[in-house]
């Protein structure tokens, strides 16, 4: 692997069980992404996506392997360590949105801001900025529970550029909307990467979410199994290549709508 590559992963494992019982649910996994990549991560339930996922935001520890965020191994960090790195380096968009009840859509962005320690000025003109990229400056002042599906999250991706993180974390984010949604979310991810320089790595078993990614990986019994690159190919050829790979894995819900 190349010295410019902003995370790398080597060798992760993550097992369960003790002494002879052990089950690696990630076996031996080893990739890169680069700065301002979309990446995709596909698989069946119980392949290890998510755990993957969990270990690259630091919500969940690896057994053995290394992970390293421009050089540095953060399997290294202790938890003031990597509650630090959390702050200032990672978003999150998970499926369930996570927005708080009691606060309001704008309050909800502002949230990852409160330790930033920016005056009130950049902190009103970063919300402002992000949802008018983002389409939502007309909900800002309302609560999660008076706002659709598609709006809230919406909201949850402005919570998680606002800091402008190095790395996005999507799991499953379209898993619990409509379609129309969906094609929504998806677009405003495509805009933080292509737009504002984020890079994404997002978790899903939907081929027509991936087809917004650049490049997928397809994990199999916590391994990866395949790599595709999209390069040149319209979407049409790459949602065919998506959906060969995933029935020769034996992917589940490969015409998911």
């Amino acid at each position: 692997m190349k010295e410019s590559h902003y995370i790398e992963v080597k060798n992760l494992v993550k097992s369960y069980g003790t002494g002879d019982i052990k089950i690696n649910a990630v076996d031996h996994v080893s990739f890169y992404v680069d700065k301002g990549e979309f990446i995709g991560i596909m698989g069946a339930s119980g392949s290890g996506k998510t755990t993957i996922l969990n270990i690259l935001s630091t919500i969940d520890t690896m057994s053995d392997g290394q992970v390293f965020y421009d050089k540095v191994d953060i399997s290294r960090m202790n938890e003031v360590e990597l509650s630090d790195f959390r702050q200032k380096n990672l978003g999150f968009v998970f499926q369930d949105y996570n927005l708080l009840d009691t606060l309001t859509i704008e309050e909800n962005i502002m949230l990852p801001m409160s330790l930033s320690g920016d005056r009130k000025e950049e902190i009103e003109s970063k919300i402002k900025n992000i949802s008018e990229l983002l389409h939502i400056v007309d909900i800002l002042h309302k609560f999660p529970y008076e706002v659709s599906g598609g709006q809230k999250q919406r909201a949850a991706c402005a919570r998680a550029l606002v800091n402008s993180p190095k790395l996005i974390l999507a799991d499953e984010p379209t898993g619990a909307l409509d379609s129309k949604s969906s094609a929504m979310l998806l677009r405003t991810l495509q805009i933080m990467n292509r737009e504002l320089g984020a890079t994404i790595l997002m978790v899903t078993h939907d081929v027509f979410s991936a087809c917004y990614c650049e490049r997928i990986l397809f994990l199999s019994d916590g391994k990866i199994c395949a790599e595709l690159n999209r390069e040149n190919m319209n979407k049409k050829d790459y949602l065919n290549r998506i959906l060969d790979i995933q029935s020769q894995i034996g992917g589940e819900d490969i015409y998911a709508e």
